[in-house]
């Protein structure tokens, strides 16, 4: 197990501006607004031969157990349970605070290793406040600047002293490939059971994204409250569903893009936006109380649009009264009003009771399977030749339309390729007309599907003519 590392402190030091340094990517959402951290967010920190788990807290504010403040202490309260060491950082430029005292005590009781960050304190700024930091007892501070990388050697010095002997790689380690975490994207369309299926859960405020993922995890891990809008950053989380390997995203939830003014909100929409480019399958998760309202739609476009894979989870299904007729009249609706979607798996699921989770994960699994599907040619050409018999492409200008043949060549989502005279005036029903009988004939429900046209070219399965 890799050793972790956990970066406390008062709001507004710069703690998530440490992470994203450590972990060499602006995964944690920055801004000078304070609080903008909420969930603790986990991380693969290098710092030349140090390999370790890094994890960026919301802080240490005092508040009410029952309130959003009071549950995020207790976020960060678990994460100092579970770390090796703390890296404990203030503000140079501020000097200590009362706040800062007060944090210091908390993480004296940890009995951790400390290690005192000066932070802001690039170019000699600050000076007095990294030595003012003496005074709270935790070691000699580092003087520190997150922004622009100073006292990176002597918080390597540090950790080397703070961290088990674990932490050091070998050298034929240092030059592995660190693993795939969210920003990066595989070449390739083969499924690979040996990496972790990424999931985005999306969805609008409140739907219970969360509560849900709490659930699969199995602890709470993740803040959840009455209170919309408590998510702020993507939060990739490692999961095991029998025996597969998941990272599953939590994100922000999506209000109509008038409604968002926010600096910070807009912040969270941007990373939200990007879990889902970066994902495999996304779960769109509806209230099943208001479900289908014109953000959820505008939400399973974008899904499509980016070529990820879609199921739509029905939450709060424990509030639902006729729950078989109801879960029938939803799945039509579904139909109705994602055409481009057509036969999407639709999972009634409750993040609260756990109600169906094992549905939904199934759906999950066998939606990313169609979503790397490949169909031999053969197949493909068998299927074209009778609909296109039945039903020809309308003439344009007169002038005739002959499809020769249809290839396969790429998945993630499925995309295809039509070969013949004038395809490229082929209206767009009748490319809807082809796409259907695509999803219908091969089961290819929940993934968008990818239709080119290329003039030209002979149908190599067409049979060959005698010569002489």
């Amino acid at each position: 197990m890799s050793a972790k590392v956990a970066i406390i402190g008062r709001p507004n030091v710069g703690k998530s501006t440490l992470f994203n340094r450590l972990v060499g990517k602006k995964l944690a959402l920055v801004d000078d607004e304070p609080g903008v951290t909420r969930d603790r967010r986990e991380g693969d920190g290098r710092l030349a031969d140090l390999a370790f788990t890094i994890v960026d807290t919301a802080g240490l504010e005092e508040g009410d157990p029952e309130t959003l403040v009071g549950r995020m202490r207790a976020q960060t309260e678990a994460a100092l349970l579970d770390c090796d060491a703390i890296l404990f950082v203030i503000d140079a430029r501020a000097g200590v605070t009362g706040a800062d005292r007060h944090f210091a005590q908390a993480v004296r009781r940890a009995g951790k290793p400390i290690i005192v960050i000066a932070n802001k304190a690039e170019g000699g700024a600050g000076r007095d406040g990294v030595y003012e930091a003496f005074s709270l007892g935790l070691g000699e501070p580092i003087a520190f600047s997150a922004e622009h990388g100073e006292g990176l050697d002597e918080l390597y010095d540090a950790l080397v002293e703070a961290l088990p002997a674990a932490a050091r790689l070998d050298p034929d380690e240092e030059d592995e490939a660190a693993p795939l975490v969210l920003g990066e994207e595989e070449d390739g369309s083969e499924l690979d059971l040996a990496k972790p299926l990424r999931i985005a859960v999306l969805g609008r405020p409140n739907a219970g994204k969360s509560t849900l993922i709490n659930r699969v995890l199995d602890e709470d891990r993740l803040l959840t409250g009455p209170e919309p809008g408590i998510t702020r950053d993507s939060i990739g989380l490692d999961a095991e569903w029998k025996g597969r390997k998941l990272k599953i995203f939590d994100t922000a939830g999506l209000r109509r893009k008038s409604r968002v003014v926010e600096k910070v909100e807009k912040l969270a929409v941007a990373d939200a936006l990007r879990a889902v480019r970066f994902a495999e399958v996304v779960v769109l998760l509806l209230d099943a109380t208001i479900p289908f309202e014109k953000q959820d739609l505008t939400l399973a476009d974008l899904v499509a649009d980016e070529g990820r894979a879609l199921v739509i989870g029905l939450n709060k299904w424990d509030l639902i009264d006729n729950k078989s007729d109801r879960a029938r009249e939803l799945r039509e609706e579904a139909d109705r009003l994602l055409p481009q979607l057509r036969g999407t798996r639709v999972i009634p699921v409750s993040g609260l009771t756990g109600a169906h989770l094992d549905r939904l994960m199934e759906a999950i699994v066998q939606t990313h399977e169609i979503w790397n599907m490949r169909i031999s040619t053969g197949r493909l050409n068998r299927w074209l030749a009778p609909v296109v018999d039945a039903t020809p492409p309308p003439a344009v200008s007169g002038r005739r339309v002959k499809i020769r043949y249809i290839t396969q060549p790429k998945a993630r989502p499925p995309f295809f390729i039509l070969f013949g005279t004038s395809v490229a005036s082929i209206p767009e029903s009748y490319k809807r007309y082809l796409v259907n009988g695509l999803r219908e004939t091969f089961g290819l429900i929940g993934v968008p599907i990818r239709l080119s046209m290329r003039s030209g070219g002979e149908n190599p399965y067409a049979p060959k003519k005698r010569r002489g």
